[in-house]
């Protein structure tokens, strides 16, 4: 794995464990808190304005300890609908034989229709495709995989799809490292809503 996005993942709070090969360096990563993306949360701070009315009197009475609980908050182990990602390791095996994934998606993954894996062999080839998610999101698309025959094992390309077009359309979202540089760190995070609630937020 590129020590960029080593260093990457450690910055945005997770923790990664070297393996031997793209699938243990992916099992290798863990993240006990979800991820917030730029582009959602540069157009709206959601719960932002929930979390400040619920603790508007600690606010006003020590700023300091009202920015540390909203941290620990956003960043805690939950599933609100803040416009989050949520980082996951799920192999998805659709074209490998003796594979549960196999058996369930088979048919659809070999109906052209249905399926259009153009994007992804483009960057890989067509050699052994299976997959593993490492991003489901509120936003659109919603699934984020790595092929885990991308010839650039240290820095893979990212692909996206949505369930309601699940590997139908699929977009290139470039490489990992680019990928991960989508998110906010704390610190961003922390700087993004103090500058909202103490020079842009109107009803304080």
């Amino acid at each position: 794995m590129k020590s960029e996005i080593i260093s990457k993942i450690i910055e945005l709070g997770g923790t990664f464990v070297k393996g031997n090969s793209l699938l243990e360096n992916i099992k290798g990563i863990e993240f006990n808190h979800p991820l917030y993306p730029h582009e959602s949360w540069g157009e709206e701070l959601y719960g932002v304005d929930e979390f400040y009315d619920n603790h508007k009197s600690l606010y006003r009475k020590n700023k300091d300890e009202f920015y540390n609980n909203l941290i620990s908050h956003f960043f805690s182990n939950h599933e609100l609908p803040y416009g989050q990602s949520f980082f996951r390791k799920r192999l998805f095996t659709p074209l490998t034989k003796g594979t549960k994934d196999y058996e369930e998606w088979i048919d659809i993954f070999e109906d052209n229709e249905m399926t259009d894996l153009d994007e992804i062999k483009k960057v890989v080839g067509i050699e052994k495709l299976e997959f593993m998610e490492i991003i489901y999101s509120y936003g659109f698309p919603d699934g984020y995989y790595v092929c885990l025959s991308d010839p650039n094992k240290d820095n893979p390309t990212v692909f996206g799809t949505d369930h309601e077009v699940y590997f139908q359309e699929i977009t290139n979202e470039g490489t990992l490292e680019d990928f991960l540089n989508q998110f906010y760190t704390k610190e961003e995070f922390i700087d993004l809503v103090q500058n909202y609630i103490e020079n842009e937020k109107t009803d304080k």
